[in-house]
């Protein structure tokens, strides 16, 4: 929506969407309205990054005649995908795999239920372990989200040829949210927060890597024997659970509700001045 309300997208090209400030469409640009799961683009990508939509369930919301609303859960059966489920955060993963050339590489944001998600969650767990060489996870701070307490990850991995030995050897686990604390307007993430990350990462030059207090490496044996192949995994002490006193003031809580009220506020406003310029 951001993109089209900004010109970029096929919908966009048969009105114009400039806000005044001297932006133009891009007609070469490839954002097309339709559901993204129901099929195949019918394209391979080299690279995708990606933050599907969080919310852990897909469905319809049906209003009937009698004004009654009901939902529907929806569930996609592709030929392609491991495992059929309601969980929209899943298909997307699955998706976005069916979409990568085989030594395609992502980054996708997912919230922390993709990891421990059993089910559907445990098969498609094992399977991109399986398939794909998953490298790197980075555990996001809360506070850089509208809704606070949303906890989310960055999932690094590439897509491999067939083979009967799995792909992933180690996975990476860098946690950049144990003991850190972030806001909107008084304290937010900045891109020096990222530094230690990037020196570690080592891009394409991976058996450099080293583990530090933050950084771990985990065996692909270590992670397949957890229940239900679970990624979400913790060593670091959170100081916050040893002692109540250590949480925030409730007024330091309260000035973070209305931080993020006024953020998603300026938000809806530049929407309003979108539409108000598209009206004209």
């Amino acid at each position: 929506m951001n993109m089209y309300l900004h010109g970029i997208g096929k919908v966009a090209e048969a009105s114009s969407l400039s806000s005044g400030k001297g932006q133009r469409q891009d007609a070469s640009a490839t954002v097309d309205r339709a559901d993204a799961l129901a099929q195949p683009s019918g394209r391979k990508f080299d690279m995708i990054l990606a933050n599907p939509p969080f919310g852990k369930k897909g469905g319809y919301t049906i209003v009937g005649d009698d004004g009654k609303i009901s939902t529907e859960k929806q569930e996609y059966e592709r030929d392609e995908f491991w495992a059929t489920t309601a969980n929209k955060q899943l298909n997307f993963l699955q998706h976005i795999v069916s979409e990568l050339k085989v030594g395609g590489t992502a980054a996708v944001v997912l919230p922390d239920n993709v990891l421990f998600e059993g089910g559907a969650g445990e098969t498609i767990h094992r399977e991109l372990l399986k398939r794909g060489n998953v490298h790197t996870l980075l555990r996001l701070p809360t506070g850089i989200f509208y809704a606070q307490g949303v906890k989310a990850n960055v999932l690094f991995f590439e897509r491999k040829e067939a083979s009967e030995k799995p792909w992933t050897k180690d996975l990476w686990i860098y946690d950049l949210r144990t003991n850190q604390h972030f806001t909107f307007k008084t304290n937010p993430l900045a891109n020096k927060d990222l530094d230690d990350f990037k020196a570690v990462y080592h891009p394409g030059a991976f058996p450099k890597r080293k583990e530090t207090e933050r950084f771990k490496k985990f065996t692909y044996a270590e992670i397949v024997a957890r229940d239900k192949a679970n990624l979400d995994i913790l060593w670091l002490k959170d100081d916050s659970l040893e002692d109540s006193d250590n949480l925030p003031p409730p007024a330091e809580l309260a000035a973070e509700i209305v931080e993020s009220l006024e953020a998603a506020l300026e938000e809806f406003r530049a929407v309003e001045e979108a539409l108000a310029s598209r009206a004209e």
